[in-house]
């Protein structure tokens, strides 16, 4: 099919003005003109006019010969959006619609139709409104969105189980406060950051489903006035149900919200998890090492390897959260049904929607490609008495009352950091001085080992549950790969 030349600018096609007597202002056109960020709809609109055409044939407002000739022209759009705007998500393109000058995407693919099958594009706008058209092609293109992030986070996803089972007999020490607290698996920790992003797949899941809800036949607000089978359009569009209120279906943008708070979430996880492995692949902790793919140099100073990658994420996280305040101060006073302001709308969930995706494959790609050091990491868990937990569960297990214990275990670790004595070198007579419950078996509490066998409860870092935790992680990955 060969593409259509751009509608001039100064004549732009529309679809209103028979009302008014002066054209709108130049400065009015610019200012709300919408194309050069909706055109990602694009795909979306002509697929929901496609279906209109079809509901419109059967009550009798398109002939058979006219509703397929709208078909043929409608195919072949199609075929040319997806050549033009070849990427997952249709966030590239725009060079296809530069110079257009039609005010929105609806407009350009109307314009596009009519240059092709003159009036008969007019007549596919029998009984439709652009309110709930934008609805439906929004609809359309964040269900679309949401899949290719849930792909994205399955791929992160698998590479956090892939490092916990190449990494299961690694012991770090575990932080509260930014402080060493007790020895844990670094598998433990990797599976930790999994439960974090697998709840942001279960958010985008919900997500999907406050989208799955068709507008189509609500007309501008108050429904359409002639018989579609809004059941048999939903069906056809690959929406589980329809809206129940023409006058919520136009003004909602609830899934909008939804879907910016859920990617907001993921995001801050992600800033989370940029940040200890930023500070893990530091020289000071050298826990970690990042490959060269995802690390960069100084411009300056040539031993530097900086972690631009996790850097960038953590950075991003901002702009994300910018998006959801931007949409959710938008909405706050709208008064029923639709408002202009909703054209506000789109920008910040296409802006959010990229950054999560590309945010996800490179957070995939550090994890798959990082090194470990388990060295350092043993030896920073076996230092700074990260026992003290254990002895003093150990005297409580005595009967010692565990604040009791608490205070002794307390003045043991006292006295040993001042004489600088680490817990690989502590006695029973060291320990016996302290508290007469302590027995011979209280040395083998003094190694991170040790610590980490403890804590065998459900949920905990000892390595049978982390392997059972890993395996049920496992078995959770191949079902949502199949969904």
């Amino acid at each position: 099919m060969k593409k259509s030349q751009p509608t001039s600018a100064t004549q732009p096609y529309q679809l209103w003005g028979g009302r008014f007597e002066k054209a709108a202002s130049k400065a009015l056109e610019i200012f709300s003109f919408s194309l050069r960020f909706d055109y990602r709809l694009a795909h979306a609109d002509v697929i929901g006019t496609m279906a209109y055409a079809r509901a419109l044939e059967r009550a009798g407002i398109l002939s058979r010969t006219e509703a397929r000739r709208a078909a043929k022209a409608l195919q072949g759009l199609a075929t040319e959006l997806a050549t033009e705007m070849a990427t997952e998500m249709g966030c590239k393109g725009a060079d296809y619609f530069a110079g257009a000058g039609e005010e929105d995407v609806h407009t350009f693919i109307l314009s596009r139709l009519r240059s092709q099958i003159g009036p008969l594009a007019d007549k596919l706008h029998t009984g439709r409104s652009r309110n709930e058209q934008v609805a439906l092609d929004f609809r359309i293109w964040i269900k679309q969105a949401i899949r290719v992030q849930q792909a994205a986070l399955r791929s992160l996803l698998d590479a956090l189980a892939s490092a916990a089972a190449a990494h299961g007999s690694v012991i770090l020490p575990g932080y509260t406060h930014m402080r060493r607290a007790q020895p844990v698996l670094f598998s433990h920790t990797l599976l930790a950051y999994f439960e974090m992003f697998r709840r942001d797949y279960e958010r985008l899941e919900n997500c999907y489903d406050a989208a799955d809800v068709m507008p189509l036949g609500s007309g501008a607000l108050a429904g359409s006035g002639f018989a579609v089978n809004r059941k048999q359009l939903a069906r056809e569009l690959g929406f589980s149900r329809i809206s129940r209120n023409s006058m919520d279906a136009v003004s909602d943008r609830d899934f909008a919200l939804e879907f910016l708070f859920t990617a907001t979430t993921c995001f801050l996880h992600l800033s989370r998890f940029s940040e200890d492995w930023i500070l893990y692949s530091s020289e000071e902790f050298g826990f970690l090492e990042m490959a060269d793919e995802v690390s960069t140099g100084s411009s300056l100073m040539p031993q530097k390897k900086n972690p631009d990658s996790l850097e960038l994420i953590r950075g991003k996280t901002g702009r994300v959260l910018g998006s959801l305040v931007s949409l959710a101060t938008t909405v706050k006073g709208l008064p029923l049904t639709y408002n202009r302001d909703l054209q506000e709308d789109k920008e910040p969930v296409f802006g959010a929607a990229e950054q999560l995706q590309m945010a996800l494959v490179l957070a995939a790609q550090v994890v798959a490609s990082i090194k470990v050091n388990p060295k350092l990491m043993k030896r920073a868990a076996s230092d700074g008495w990260l026992c003290a937990t254990d002895l003093a569960e150990y005297l409580a297990h005595k009967g010692v009352p565990f604040h009791q214990a608490h205070q002794i275990v307390g003045k043991l670790v006292l006295d040993n950091t001042n004489s600088g004595t680490q817990p690989s070198e502590c006695s029973l007579s060291d320990l016996q001085r302290h508290s007469s419950e302590f027995a011979e078996d209280a040395l083998d509490l003094l190694t991170p080992e040790a610590g980490v066998a403890r804590r065998a409860v459900a949920g905990a870092t000892a390595p049978a549950r982390v392997a059972e935790a890993l395996k049920e992680a496992r078995r959770w990955l191949r079902g949502v790969g199949r969904s």
